[in-house]
């Protein structure tokens, strides 16, 4: 078996943690064979029930678990992880616009990245979970220079599979038939779930998905404004986070990102930009990615992009950087 790979989930009291805990621990996210150490951080309030969590991982006697640490210490949480799942952050409450939200989780992401600079190893893999995702991740990656920007990511993929699921439903199949769904942008309201390149299996074969829907307005106006405002509907359906479609898609977007996808395949992740498809660079801004085995990324180039997707990609990017903005006011 493989060394032991040293992973990091902080809010690891939350619900949201509580779900993907499981999928971690038993190999559905790095591999059956791999063995890892689970490092749970959360503040100091919450140790009496981060203690039950660990008492039940305990009792499911998962052999891949070789050690279990709970902390409120980020010396001891952040110490040579391999992996940092970052869930903890303010959440949004009654009344908060996003920019509300934006700063008061300024500090906390500061905080993260400082320890991740500090106490992590050079090579830690980084998804930023707790929103706003992208621009909490910018800040956390701007305070950790010991590890390459490209490290660092935000979590996109929720929307992902929420598109793909979408697509599925209208065309009658599983969505494991539907693959290349794009989300440029970001984690929010202004996101863009682009099909222009996506297929579909269907019992005649494999099509384009914009040849299977043949309905430009459904996929321009409908199918738009439901991946845009799923999360919003999911969480007041429920009076709370969407816990389990974010703990599976947590584990979609690291077990991709460790392990690769096959050929002809690629994901959405929100990343570094580079400068592709004229994104300014430097932002953490979702992407079509190519992930392989040695657990790199490359953005997928050559794309084509019509007028209307370049209109939500620049509304989109706009947004982030009206919120890098005002998240590096608020740091100085």
């Amino acid at each position: 078996m493989p060394d032991p790979i040293k992973v990091l989930v902080t809010g690891a009291a939350s619900q949201i943690a509580y779900s993907v805990l499981i999928r971690l621990a038993n190999g559905d996210v790095f591999g059956k064979d791999q063995s890892i150490i689970l490092v749970l951080l959360d503040i100091e309030p919450m140790m009496s029930v981060l203690k039950g969590v660990v008492m039940e991982l305990y009792d499911c006697a998962l052999p891949l678990v070789g050690e279990i640490i709970a902390t409120a210490k980020y010396e001891v949480g952040f110490k040579d992880i391999d992996v940092a799942i970052l869930i903890y952050a303010m959440r949004h409450h009654e009344g908060m616009d996003r920019k509300d939200l934006l700063a008061a989780n300024i500090k906390i992401f500061q905080e993260q990245g400082k320890a991740l600079n500090d106490y992590a190893k050079g090579t830690t893999k980084v998804v930023v979970v707790g929103n706003p995702a992208n621009t909490n991740a910018l800040i956390c990656m701007k305070n950790a220079l010991n590890i390459p920007p490209e490290n660092f990511s935000a979590l996109t993929r929720l929307d992902q599979n929420r598109a793909q699921y979408q697509i599925a439903a209208r065309c009658g199949v599983s969505s494991q038939e539907v693959k290349n769904v794009i989300i440029w942008g970001n984690h929010s309201t202004t996101l863009f779930p682009d099909v222009t390149h996506a297929t579909v299996n269907l019992s005649t074969g494999s099509k384009m998905v914009k040849e299977a829907i043949v309905d430009d307005v459904y996929l321009k106006e409908d199918f738009l404004k439901t991946v845009q405002q799923l999360a919003a509907d999911g969480n007041d359906a429920r009076k709370i986070s969407n816990v389990m479609s974010t703990a599976k898609a947590i584990s979609d977007h690291i077990h991709d990102w460790w392990n690769g996808v096959p050929d002809g395949s690629f994901v959405s992740m929100a990343v570094c930009s580079d400068g592709s498809y004229s994104i300014e660079k430097g932002l953490i801004y979702s992407f079509p990615v190519v992930t392989k085995a040695d657990h790199s990324y490359q953005i997928v180039q050559g794309l084509s992009i019509d007028y209307f997707a370049r209109s939500k990609m620049d509304a989109t990017m706009q947004e982030l950087q009206e919120e890098r903005d005002m998240a590096l006011w608020l740091c100085a």
